[in-house]
Order: C-alpha cells, then sequence, then structure tokens
C-alpha cells in the first residue's frame, strides 16, 4: 500500500463519522461552539472559534467523501512512484485542510485563515504543469481570488466596532455594507458574472483537482460564506437574483460552443452555482444547501469520467477527436451518462430532487414572464450542450487514435468512479429523507408542473438537432461565444477592432501599451519640456511666480 491509500482510508472513515455526527445534530437540533483565546490586547480579543452543527458537519463529510475518491483516483491518474505525485499528493490535502477551516468558522478572523489557504494552495494546484498555458490560468486565478479577499479584510476591520468577529452573534444586526462586501468576496470566489473568466482557466489543473476544485471546494466557498451570513437584509434582493440568472445563461451559451471537454463541464460548474446563488437571494437557503451537496456528488463524477477518457485518448480534450467511446470504454462512459442524466435533472436522479425544488419554489416568488422564461431557458439549454457532449464523445465514429490504445480495465480509477456513481444516483434522495428539510406543499396546475419537463426534453432535441447542422450563422457568432463574450480583458479580437475604428493605430495590441508606456511617455516627455523652458528663463519668472503664490496664500 502506498501512502494514497493510508490517506484514501482515513478520508473515507473521517466522513462517515462526520455524516453520523451531522445526522445526530438534525436529531437533537444540537451543534458544538468551541472559542480558544490566543492573543489579547488591551480590549482587543483573538478567538479562534469552530462550530460543529448539522449544515458543516454534513458539508465537510460531503468533502471529505469527494476528497478521499480523488485521492484514489490520483493514486493511478498521476502515478505513486515519484517525487511530484507526493508533492501533488500534499498539495491536495492542505487543500481540504484549508475547505475545512473555512467550513468550521464562525468568525471572521478564522474565516480568513482557511480562505486565503484555498486562494494559495489552488495556485500551486493550478501551475502544477508548468507550462505557459498553467503559470496564466494560475495567475487569473490567484489574482481574482485576492480580489474577493478585500472584502473580508475591509469587513474584519470594520467589525472591530462591534467588539467581536464572531458574527453569527450579530446576525440579524449586522450594517448593510459589511453583508454587500461579503457578497462582493463570494462573487468573486464563487466565479458570478463579472469574475467568471478564472473558472474555465483553471481547467489547466491536473482532472482530479479539477473535481476537487469545482464540485465541493473552492468555488462553493463563496455559497457558503453567503449563507453562514444569511440576514434578514439579504432576501429577495432582485439585483443579486438577475446577476446569478445571467451567469447561469452567459455560461449554458457560452458550453454550447466550446469544444474543449473540461471547459464544458466548468461552464456547467458555473450554470448549477448561478442557480444556487440566486436560490439564497430568494431566501430558498435550505433548498440552495441541498442542491450544493448533491451536485458536489455528479460533478465531481463527470470530472472523473473526463479525466479517464483524456487518459486513454492520449491527453487530448477535444471532443471533436473523440467518438465510440461506448464501444471502447463501456464502464466509463455508463458513468458518464448518468451524471450527465442527473446534472440535468432527470427524474429520481440525485439532482433532480433539489432542482425541481428551487425551480417550483422559483414559480412562486411572483417574477415577472420573461425571467421566469429565462430560468427555464436555462434549464433547457442545460440539457442541450449535455446532449452535444454526448453525442460527440459517444455517438460519433472514433477519429482520433488506433483503437488498441483504448481498454476499460478495472482500476482504482474505475472503482473511484464507480461508488461515485452509486452516490450520484441515490445521494439526492437519501439526503431527502434523511435531513427532513422544512419542505411546503407546493399545488400547481399540471401545465406548470410538467413544464420544467417540457424545457428538458426541449433541450435535448434542440442539442441533437444543433448538431446535425453545418455553421448557419456568421462566424464572429461562434468566436464571440467561445471566448466567453469578450470578458477576458486583454481580449486582443475586441481591442484591435477597438483600435482600427477608434484610434487607427492598430500596431497597439494592449491597453496597457498605450495608455501606460506611450501615454506616460508623452506626458512625461511633455512635462520635462515645460520644466525645461521654465528653468532657461530670466529671473523675472521666478520673482512673478514668487509673487502670485504669495497672493495665492494671502
Amino acid at each position: 500500500m502506498n501512502k494514497y491509500m493510508y490517506w484514501f482510508i482515513f478520508l473515507v472513515l473521517m466522513s462517515i463519522f462526520s455524516f453520523y455526527l451531522g445526522l445526530i445534530f438534525i436529531l437533537t437540533k444540537f451543534c458544538i461552539f468551541f472559542e480558544y483565546k490566543f492573543l489579547y490586547i488591551n480590549s482587543l480579543v483573538f478567538y479562534y472559534v469552530v462550530i460543529l452543527d448539522w449544515s458543516s458537519t454534513l458539508f465537510i463529510s460531503v468533502v471529505l467523501f469527494i476528497s478521499s475518491m480523488v485521492i484514489m483516483y490520483s493514486s493511478f491518474y498521476m502515478g505513486y512512484g515519484s517525487m511530484s505525485s507526493n508533492r501533488f499528493m500534499y498539495l491536495v490535502l492542505l487543500f481540504i485542510l484549508s475547505m475545512i477551516l473555512m467550513i468550521i468558522s464562525p468568525n471572521m478572523i478564522s474565516i480568513l485563515l482557511g480562505w486565503d489557504g484555498l486562494g494559495l494552495v489552488s495556485y500551486c494546484l493550478v501551475v502544477y504543469y508548468s507550462s505557459v498555458n498553467s503559470n496564466l490560468s494560475g495567475m487569473i486565478t490567484c489574482l481574482t481570488n485576492r480580489l474577493g479577499d478585500i472584502g473580508i479584510l475591509i469587513g474584519i476591520g470594520w467589525m472591530m466596532s462591534f467588539g467581536s468577529w464572531n458574527f453569527i452573534f450579530y446576525n440579524y444586526c449586522l450594517d448593510n455594507n459589511i453583508l454587500l462586501l461579503l457578497i462582493f468576496s463570494s462573487f468573486t470566489k464563487s466565479a458570478q458574472v463579472p469574475f467568471s473568466c478564472w473558472l474555465p482557466a483553471a481547467m489547466a489543473a491536473p482532472t482530479p483537482v479539477s473535481a476537487l476544485v469545482h464540485s465541493s471546494t473552492l468555488v462553493t466557498a463563496g455559497l457558503y460564506l453567503v449563507m453562514r451570513f444569511f440576514s434578514n437584509l439579504c432576501v429577495f434582493n432582485y439585483f443579486f437574483i438577475l446577476v446569478g440568472l445571467f451567469t447561469m445563461i452567459f455560461s449554458s451559451f457560452c458550453a454550447n460552443f466550446e469544444f474543449d471537454l473540461k471547459k464544458i463541464i466548468a461552464f456547467s460548474t458555473l450554470s448549477q452555482l448561478g442557480l444556487m446563488m440566486s436560490s439564497i437571494f430568494m431566501g430558498l437557503m435550505d433548498y440552495s444547501f441541498y442542491h450544493l451537496l448533491t451536485h458536489a456528488m455528479f460533478k465531481s463524477l463527470l470530472f472523473l469520467c473526463s479525466g479517464i477518457y483524456i487518459y486513454y485518448y492520449l491527453d487530448n480534450q477535444d471532443i471533436r477527436f473523440m467518438g465510440g467511446c461506448c464501444s471502447f470504454l463501456p464502464l466509463s462512459t455508463c458513468c458518464f451518462n448518468i451524471s450527465n442524466m442527473a446534472l440535468c435533472g432527470i427524474p429520481f436522479m440525485s439532482g433532480f430532487y433539489s432542482k425541481d425544488m428551487i425551480i417550483e419554489n422559483y414559480v412562486f416568488m411572483g417574477f415577472n414572464y420573461l425571467i421566469c422564461f429565462s430560468f427555464y431557458l436555462s434549464l433547457g439549454m442545460t440539457c442541450c450542450y449535455s446532449i452535444r457532449l454526448m453525442y460527440y464523445s459517444l455517438l460519433g465514429s472514433l477519429n482520433f487514435v488506433p483503437i488498441n490504445c483504448e481498454k476499460d480495465e478495472f482500476n482504482y480509477m474505475g472503482l473511484s468512479v464507480m461508488v461515485m456513481t452509486i452516490m450520484s444516483v441515490v445521494f439526492g434522495c437519501m439526503l431527502n429523507w434523511l435531513i427532513n428539510l422544512d419542505m411546503v406543499w407546493l399545488f400547481l396546475p399540471m401545465d406548470l408542473k410538467l413544464m420544467s419537463l417540457v424545457f428538458i426534453f426541449c433541450g435535448f432535441w434542440l442539442g441533437m438537432e444543433f448538431n446535425s447542422f453545418s455553421y448557419s450563422v456568421f462566424f464572429d457568432y461562434y468566436f464571440f461565444n467561445n471566448n466567453m463574450w469578450f470578458m477576458f480583458g486583454y481580449s486582443s479580437f475586441l481591442i484591435n477592432n477597438f483600435f482600427n475604428y477608434c484610434f487607427s493605430y492598430y500596431k497597439v495590441l494592449f491597453w496597457g501599451e498605450f495608455y501606460l508606456t506611450s501615454g506616460l511617455y508623452y506626458y512625461l516627455k511633455s512635462l520635462s519640456l515645460l520644466f525645461q523652458f521654465y528653468l532657461n528663463n530670466t529671473i523675472k519668472v521666478f520673482m512673478i511666480s514668487y509673487l502670485l503664490v504669495f497672493l495665492l496664500l494671502m
């Protein structure tokens, strides 16, 4: 047995213990609050605080379970004999520890420890392969996450006036501005629309890291922070609901025009994050947390299956070069299809229970027709890019390597994928029975009740039809959607066009060159010439300037 297996066994046992503890807390309505004073300066006291209640222990259980499967998967995927694989394992364990520290902290100072740990270790994991693409992606990821730290740091300074950073005691009397700062921080970590660029870029990390980061750890940290800081001031915030809705539609559109396997799954993560964020600001806290747990299961399975495809297709991630996977990799293909169906919300799969509850409650909120249609549209587009992914990887003919390169052997990767598949099928139903959510009866007419199912099948049908179309729209439309609607600040396509039409200065490639290097040089040169002209004049100029300053001071 190698080190990976020891850590796998330890994480599984801790996950089972944490799940059992969470069920006891639900049954007895009990929680543990632990406080340790480690610094005392006059009237300012620094505490390290830990809270264990049903939500934190269940979330820790899901994180540890997925982490254990990722560790077992990595022992075969990354190899376990070299020093680099040991470094990878310890980085993943540090990442898990940072997430757990953030989950169990109701204190601003102790949250910052886990929050910064997530940002730092995620940078180390994204740049693991040390290529140019990895380094650029790691820089985008790190800088965007550091941008989110600003809100927490200002909130720490602001909460000094309360006498304590234990926000759990001030949950309903916190200043609205502190909550806005925390929402800003959570939007950067959870990649909502102005800060979405780092999520697909972080796909440069190894696939087991992607399965861990984009299912239950890094991107869900912002959601969990908003749930913990929840106050009446946040309920029914229409602006944030619209931001979440726009994130869903934006990511679904981009996924329909992407050809990178891992980026398509990253866009689907972004779509689900928009759904959970908008449901939080509608007041559906428990349902959002429920969807967070179920989504973590099937999304990690989706990444692990894509890792098997990449492994056997000789590091190829382009779905146009795949095809015929169902003939050569039947086990992985079955698991891949199950996770895709759970993502789409097919009835009685894991994602159906949480997603259907959120959508049916959404109908009761009294939104206008356009917002309801946009919500259902994003639901249909989820199925559209899922069936597109199935079409390219399963139904087409083999386009890449010889057949003898592919074999579906039952190794550690296959075992972890099988366990995650079982959990993706039964976890939603099991959690629905066990945690006893405060559910209410929703009486809907038949057409509204079946609307979500109708949009799911319309999305499947449209996805199949789009795959048989040729390029029917002008090419710039596909380029626009494939580049995340030009959200990258330094998109050369947009900037070159901007300079062509506005400045007629097509040789300037970036904003920085135009406004900083060229522009700064011009102004410094002009200022230098002005001072030179001033100093070359006679003493009368100095006397006049002295008199003017003297009169101004008078």
